[in-house]
């Protein structure tokens, strides 16, 4: 067995789009098609970041034997003999079915599978298993079996202006074959199991292989063919009835009861009408006033600009399919890059609402800014590494990239973030609509409903159920590998999520108002940011129900990425929330008459 290459995941997947001019076309950078003949000697490819990130490591293979367009078979990579120790190694990889994956004119290689449930659909498994365990018949006793004979097929289509061909598909069927030879084993030996001499194949199929009609800039659409749309569009329609329900409520606030109040309030006249005054406006005097520690709070708001930026430029470049599949690991180093990037709007926003607290020390917070969320990450993916470093795993990142890593964070981000910080620290603050008062007035007695801890967990849960089906689809794709790219969906889907975050905010934050409680600075964004909590445990759940993980570093491995996954979601939600509590709040108390 050569040519192992194990993956950790494909994170995500890209579809990709021709530009066309009137006149001609072009295209994207190292997507564009490839015309083969012979090769004369074969090259290794150097991985980028995002590669070395997802564990990807691509190696030369033994299988030199491919002519473009002539048929082969009975070939023989090579011949090993496996002593206890190395029998046991590949036992415990077909225990864990492990995958070798291999990579064609990058093309992935792929195992096709006919679907039962559905007509002539055919689904495609990325790599194909080491082996497999299965009974002879009549026996109980249990085996492994490895796949040591593989039937490549490589889908071509031909240049009709050339001479040329290009790949457009990659496909294995694997077996496990005692195969048999006469003689002495030397490097000319023929197999009987499978001799094209004597028309004997391990094939069920002789015929060469013919031209394919699917053109090169088609050929990912097989790919990434959606079978399941009606669960993603079905996914959509459950967001959308939560944004309308939710956009009912918000409608029902602003148009009729903040109306009546306003008018009620603007009406009053006298100092004992005044005096009785209730509701959200008895709060004027302390509603912007500087939340508890207020500096983290303003790292954490700079952190989620951050992080939405990163996501919605991400989103946008793939959506114009700048991100293509061929681009192996182009997604994770986009997002790594524009995480680095957005560090001037991380300084910017926390600086800004640093200041309107009448914070001094906008070094120190920006400082904070630059390190907390990246050093919290990093000292977990440090851990998890070394974890995957003790088990000799080819995913572990090596220490130079991990130095790549401290490079940008600290040459790029931390710089750009300073320059952020200080370009709105310098700007002026906007002047809050009312007055805070020298002396803060003390909070009633909340009723239950309206304790922090419950209306926090209960914000959660609208903007977690909003995307909670697509998250299925990215947990699969992610620990199932499994092809994923439908940016389209998943951009309505973010679209949705923000919406429901900032309607369900404002819901609440109106009731804590109403209810004569102004400390809503940080229960604005840990209601939306308790969603967090929630896809943390349908990861847990997806983790019993659908995985077959039993080895303790791989468990470990998976909670550990998907608490950073949950603490990301955590604090982009939680800005958004916040933001929008932040309009609601400074809307309607610009809107009546404070004496």
């Amino acid at each position: 067995m050569a040519g192992r290459c194990f993956h950790v995941a494909w994170i995500f997947f890209s579809l990709f789009y021709l530009f066309f001019l009137p006149s001609h076309c072009f295209y994207l950078p190292g997507v564009a098609p490839e015309d083969f003949k012979t090769p004369d000697h074969i090259v290794d490819s150097a991985e980028n970041l995002g590669e070395v990130l997802r564990g990807d490591r691509i190696e030369n293979s033994p299988y030199t034997v491919f002519i473009m367009r002539e048929s082969r078979m009975c070939n023989v990579v090579c011949r090993k003999v496996l002593d206890k120790k190395a029998a046991k190694a590949f036992k415990e990889k077909i225990d864990d079915e492990y995958r070798v994956n291999m990579i064609l004119d990058n093309l992935p290689l792929v195992v096709p599978i006919r679907r039962h449930d559905v007509e002539n659909a055919v689904v495609y498994q990325h790599g194909f298993h080491v082996g497999l365990k299965g009974k002879y018949a009549g026996s109980k006793e249990e085996k492994h079996f490895i796949n040591n004979h593989l039937a490549f097929t490589v889908k071509f289509h031909k240049d009709p202006l050339a001479e040329t061909a290009r790949i457009v598909g990659f496909e294995v069927k694997p077996f496990s074959v005692k195969h048999e030879y006469e003689g002495e084993w030397n490097a000319k030996t023929r197999l009987t199991t499978c001799d094209p001499h004597a028309k004997r194949a391990v094939t069920s199929s002789e015929s060469p292989q013919e031209e394919s009609d699917i053109k090169w800039a088609s050929r990912w659409d097989t790919y990434l063919l959606m079978a399941d749309d009606q669960i993603h569009w079905f996914s959509i329609v459950n967001s959308l009835m939560i944004v309308l329900f939710l956009s009912a409520m918000v409608a029902m606030i602003m148009l009729r009861t903040l109306y009546r109040d306003i008018s009620k309030y603007n009406q009053l006249e006298t100092q004992e009408e005044a005096q009785e005054e209730t509701g959200w406006k008895l709060v004027h005097g302390d509603v912007f006033r500087p939340p508890t520690n207020f500096g983290l709070f303003c790292v954490y708001v700079g952190t989620g600009v951050q992080f939405f930026g990163m996501i919605l430029v991400t989103m946008i470049f793939a959506l114009l399919g700048f991100l293509s599949p061929s681009n192996r690991g182009g997604l994770m180093t986009a997002m790594l890059l524009l995480w680095v990037f957005m560090g001037l709007f991380a300084g910017y926003s926390s600086a800004r609402l640093y200041k309107m607290f009448k914070g001094a020390n906008w070094k120190s917070i920006t400082l904070k800014t630059a390190i907390t969320f990246p050093a919290t990450v990093f000292a977990i993916f440090f851990v998890l590494n070394a974890l995957i470093w003790g088990q000799k795993s080819s995913g572990a990142v090596p220490f130079g990239t991990m130095f790549a890593l401290v490079l940008l964070w600290f040459g790029i981000s931390v710089p750009l973030v300073f320059v952020g910080s200080y370009i709105g620290f310098k700007k002026p603050v906007k002047e809050d609509p009312v007055k805070t008062n020298k002396i803060p007035r003390q909070v009633p007695d909340q009723p239950w409903y309206l304790h922090p801890a419950f209306s926090i967990l209960i914000g959660g849960i609208l903007p977690f159920g909003a995307v909670f089906i697509e998250l299925f689809f990215i947990l699969t794709s992610i620990w199932l590998h499994q092809f994923y790219y439908i940016f389209g969906f998943l951009f309505i889907v973010f679209i949705i999520l923000v919406v429901t975050c900032a309607e369900i905010t404002v819901v609440l934050c109106y009731f804590q108002l109403c209810s004569e409680d102004y400390q809503w600075w940080w229960r604005s964004y840990l209601t939306s940011g308790s969603s967090a909590l929630y896809l943390f445990l349908y990861a847990a759940f997806y983790f019993f129900t659908k995985l077959e993980i039993t080895k303790l570093v791989s468990g470990m491995l998976y909670f550990g990425y998907m608490l950073i996954v949950s603490y990301a979601f955590f604090v982009l939600t939680g800005t958004i929330g916040f933001y929008a509590c932040f309009w609601f709040t400074r809307l309607i108390y610009s809107s009546v008459k404070i004496d």
